[in-house]
């Protein structure tokens, strides 16, 4: 870390004193370590702005993440809290492949279809996703998932109608898919750009799945996993659900970002473990398991992550009484927090 740097950490926290309780800096795991350093929470997408709507003194809440985090935080906060985003260009590559215009055209599509036969279309979202898409699942409907919790979400899909379209993330749908019996020809992918999403037939369907994916966790291969193995005998390989089937099929290991540190804490001391997922949350578990030899299995970066700096941090909270916060419209934010009210009830 630069003297600017420690230098800003400095003045940050300085500013962090002087709101106390009513500010609540949030850090993804795929912060850069300074972001981390100045987090008063970190975690994944959701348990971050679940516990920032749950803190009774929070009013201001800096969410260090891409957009649609900063969105979900949005979604679910109080009327008497505000979210700001240091960064508003950092949107999600993932999440940008589903746009309302083509969901909405690909839901008439189906839902005019003959061999549709009368069957129910349950919308099942990924959190990786951005507000009108999750507004549009509460609305018709569905609901909201995790990657550590789309089993229970695609369960209740099939329990309310007969197909599930699973949005924005192929590889997440097709992997819990696949751990929940599904073969590949009951999980056809609809692709935007083709006449009538490519699908020829909906005949024995049981989900469809939208053409997206993580350009992230799209660069760790099979390949990979085979070298490691061959190279590092009795190493560990453990990855994100967002990777492709042959990757997740191959791993000793896969699961959230949560699931990844809970996993590399748990190993033997001594052990050897490569893990998938973003670049800057294997370094950081490289430096807080230090009895453990934690390996890239690929050295991915997330760009949108990293245009969230200590600069901009700064700034914000500078500014933090005069800042636009993420806008929420009410049309998008009550069928939004509903979906994601469906998802919390299968916790219960």
């Amino acid at each position: 870390m630069t003297l600017q740097d420690r230098e800003i950490i400095y003045r940050i926290q300085t500013l962090k004193a002087k709101w106390g309780p009513e500010l609540m800096i949030l850090g993804h795991h795929y912060q850069r370590h300074g972001i981390i350093q100045i987090a008063d929470k970190i975690g994944d997408s959701f348990g971050l702005a679940k516990a920032a709507a749950e803190s009774p003194h929070v009013k201001h809440i800096v969410f260090c993440g891409v957009r649609f985090m900063a969105e979900s935080a949005a979604i679910l906060c109080r009327d008497d809290q505000r979210v700001l985003h240091p960064e508003p260009e950092a949107g999600c590559p993932m999440a940008d492949m589903a746009p309302m215009d083509s969901v909405q055209f690909a839901w008439d599509n189906l839902n005019a279809r003959s061999d549709l036969g009368g069957r129910c279309l349950i919308p099942v979202t990924y959190m990786n996703s951005h507000a009108p898409l999750k507004g549009f699942t509460g609305a018709n409907g569905g609901l909201v998932c995790t990657s550590s919790n789309a089993e229970k979400a695609l369960e209740w899909a099939f329990s309310k109608g007969e197909i599930a379209f699973f949005f924005p993330d192929q590889h997440l749908g097709r992997n819990t898919g696949k751990a929940m019996g599904l073969t590949p020809e009951e999980m056809p992918v609809w692709y935007p750009s083709k006449p009538n999403g490519g699908l020829e037939s909906l005949e024995g369907v049981k989900m469809i799945l939208w053409n997206g994916n993580c350009p992230v966790h799209m660069k760790f291969k099979v390949r990979d996993i085979h070298f490691v193995k061959k190279n590092f005998p009795g190493s560990f390989v453990a990855v994100h659900p967002e990777c492709e089937q042959d990757v997740v099929d191959a791993a000793d290991a896969v699961g959230s970002t949560e699931f990844l540190a809970k996993y590399v804490r748990s190993l033997p001391e001594g052990s050897r473990v490569f893990v998938g997922t973003e670049v800057n949350m294997v370094e950081r578990l490289r430096i807080e398991n230090p009895k453990i030899k934690v390996e890239l299995l690929f050295r991915s970066l997330c760009p949108t992550m990293y245009m969230v700096d200590l600069q901009k941090v700064e700034r914000t909270l500078i500014n933090l009484e005069t800042e636009d916060p993420v806008p929420m419209p009410s049309e998008i934010k009550d069928p939004a927090r509903l979906a994601l009210e469906r998802m919390l009830a299968l916790q219960n």
